[in-house]
């Protein structure tokens, strides 16, 4: 019985061992060159109040705000006007408190099929175009394209990243700016861990993915950080223009690539607990296959990152968008 079991051990070790060959091999071979940054001539511009066209700014300019809030949207036209409702709310009545306080919110349809630009432009109208500006994509990029894309066109010293769905209470954006202040002076990069409220209830498959997933991050990318996928991280102006003009990953999982390249640069991260809400609608539950073409990508990157990174640190001013 022992000498059968240790048989199956070998071989679980044996086929755990074939298997990261085989993602190392498959990763190396099909490692490409880092997504382009062009803008199509639509994305240039945003539409101001009056509907007008006007020129979106570069986040290699001075900043004029102190607060840029990128929502990336895609197909979020039911669960938009209620995150933008409770993010306004806090981000107006802080400013009336504060008058010395200075926002904006770049919401960023992300070529989306149903009316989320026609949505969030309703805010532009209310607020108008100095607060809230709309970026329409011509295609759709992923999340992480999006995110880059409003990242960008941001004007503040402070730039936050917030899903549509709202999962994260906004008032918490005050925890995480004490974090980031507390890691001054260096140009930091702020990582924040969402804490699940008591009694959320969360599938045996999910959970099951959920671990298999922070264990091929763990193992293949970034070290020490227990969640990379939290939608609500906030980065000073220079963190974000550095790990943005070297990421490749525009789709899912690229809240991965964006820690690691923060860790090769040695930035610091902290993580931050902030209330966090399981949202109905949101597409967790991906097959298992998904995990093992994430791990690829993960490793790509990780490959690429270190052949290309220092080359890509400077970026030509001509070749952004």
């Amino acid at each position: 019985m022992a000498s059968l079991l240790l048989q199956l051990a070998v071989l679980g070790v044996a086929l755990v061992a074939a298997a990261l060959i085989v993602i190392f091999v498959v990763a190396f071979v099909t490692a490409t060159k880092m997504p382009s940054l062009h803008r199509h001539e639509e994305e240039k511009f945003f539409l101001n109040a009056k509907g007008q066209k006007e020129t979106l700014p570069s986040i290699w300019d001075s900043p004029t705000k102190q607060l840029s809030v990128v929502v990336p949207s895609y197909n979020e036209e039911k669960r938009l006007p209620v995150m933008m409702d409770e993010a306004l709310g806090y981000l107006e009545k802080r400013q009336k408190q504060d008058p010395t306080f200075t926002y904006e919110v770049i919401v960023v349809d992300d070529g989306s099929k149903d009316q989320t630009s026609k949505v969030a432009f309703k805010y532009c109208q209310r607020y108008g175009s100095d607060k809230i500006r709309v970026i329409t994509l011509v295609k759709n990029r992923g999340k992480g394209g999006a995110v880059r894309m409003g990242v960008f066109s941001s004007r503040g010293e402070k730039i936050l990243m917030a899903d549509a769905d709202g999962a994260t209470k906004f008032p918490d954006v005050e925890k995480l700016e004490k974090g980031l202040n507390d890691l001054q002076p260096w140009p930091v990069s702020i990582r924040i861990y969402h804490l699940e409220k008591e009694g959320e209830f969360r599938s045996y498959f999910r959970t099951l993915l959920m671990y298999g997933f922070h264990f091929l991050v763990w193992f293949l990318c970034v070290k020490g950080i227990r969640d990379t996928q939290c939608g609500f991280k906030l980065l000073t102006r220079e963190a974000a223009s550095r790990t943005f003009s070297s990421l490749h990953i525009e789709r899912w999982a690229f809240d991965v690539e964006l820690l690691y390249i923060a860790q090769f640069f040695k930035i610091p991260i902290a993580e931050v607990a902030v209330n966090w809400t399981e949202i109905e609608g949101v597409q967790q539950d991906q097959p298992l296959l998904f995990l093992l073409l994430l791990s690829l990508h993960n490793l790509k990157t990780r490959m690429k990152t270190f052949m290309m990174i220092h080359f890509h640190l400077i970026v030509n001013m001509s070749s952004l968008p």
